[in-house]
């Protein structure tokens, strides 16, 4: 009775973070498999595979998977190797440490779509933005960033956001590092890149894997920076997997082919979080 008596208390919570799970996830796939728009809610029935295959022949979605991965790809380098960069910088006390820390991290917490509207208008903007103010300081010619270079800028957007997430995870782990075996080094003889080589990053290893994992699943459902910016233009340039969702539930009104597409992105996520899981096994079995 003692060892029921802790699980019957589960048993609630357990309950209801399992249908909250489970019941969109059934509404999504009972969707997929019909043929339901809106615009023509008459027309329904089962349908098969046909909503998935409609999915992926539709002419945006190469381009979307391929943004999609560029994107992920970009953010995840940038943001580690100037989450590195950077924390290594702060982590040598000096004055006003504290303050400067605080404010490289409070990017993290500013809302995506207040992100985005802060780059559109206040830095991007080809006629006074921060951007443009600069290019005309040098003499040159202002670039109107969200027409010419629209994945970029996104790209930059997202990357600007979570920056601070992977400097956090990153300052954070060099807070355990030995500073003995720094100085031992240092006395050796060894200079800064060597330090680098064989200690910083070695010991920087498994915080690298945890912020490439955390990224690479939040990652894939970026949608507010594009909705707000360049609304997946000019044409397919910006939009990704996400955002190709969107437009078939929302512009096309078709829920059948947008609750397929969820599921691809279902699928995709997942099999990126079990790649990223087996290689964190693998590195704190090292």
């Amino acid at each position: 009775m003692k060892r029921l008596l802790p699980r019957l208390l589960l048993t609630p919570a357990v309950t209801t973070l399992f249908l909250w799970m489970i019941v969109p996830l059934l509404m999504t796939i009972y969707f997929s498999v019909i043929r339901y728009n809106l615009m023509q809610p008459e027309q329904t029935g089962f349908i098969g595979l046909e909503n998935f295959e409609y999915f992926v022949t539709d002419p945006s979605f190469s381009v979307a998977v391929m943004n999609t991965l560029l994107l992920l790809g970009s953010v995840i380098a940038i943001t580690v190797v100037f989450g590195l960069a950077i924390a290594l910088l702060i982590d040598e006390p000096f004055p006003g440490r504290g303050l400067v820390r605080l404010l490289l991290i409070s990017p993290f917490f500013v809302m995506p779509t207040v992100n985005a509207l802060l780059w559109k208008h206040m830095m991007m903007n080809p006629i006074y933005g921060v951007l443009a103010q600069v290019w005309k300081f040098f003499g040159a010619t202002p670039v109107d960033w969200l027409t010419d270079h629209p994945l970029f800028s996104v790209i930059i957007m997202v990357s600007w956001q979570w920056l601070p997430f992977a400097t956090l995870i990153m300052m954070t782990s060099l807070q355990s590092m030995s500073r003995e075996q720094i100085e031992a080094a240092r006395m050796d003889g060894a200079n800064y890149l060597q330090l680098l080589r064989y200690l910083y990053i070695p010991h920087l290893a498994r915080a690298m894997v945890v912020v490439v994992m955390i990224e690479l699943i939040f990652l894939l459902s970026v949608f507010a920076e594009i909705y707000t910016t360049t609304g997946g233009g000019p044409g397919d340039a910006s939009t990704n997997v996400a955002f190709l969702i969107f437009k078939q539930a929302l512009l096309n009104f078709d829920a059948g082919v947008a609750s397929a597409g969820a599921l691809f992105a279902v699928i995709l996520a997942n099999i990126a979080a079990a790649f990223m899981i087996r290689m964190i096994g693998k590195n704190l079995d090292k």
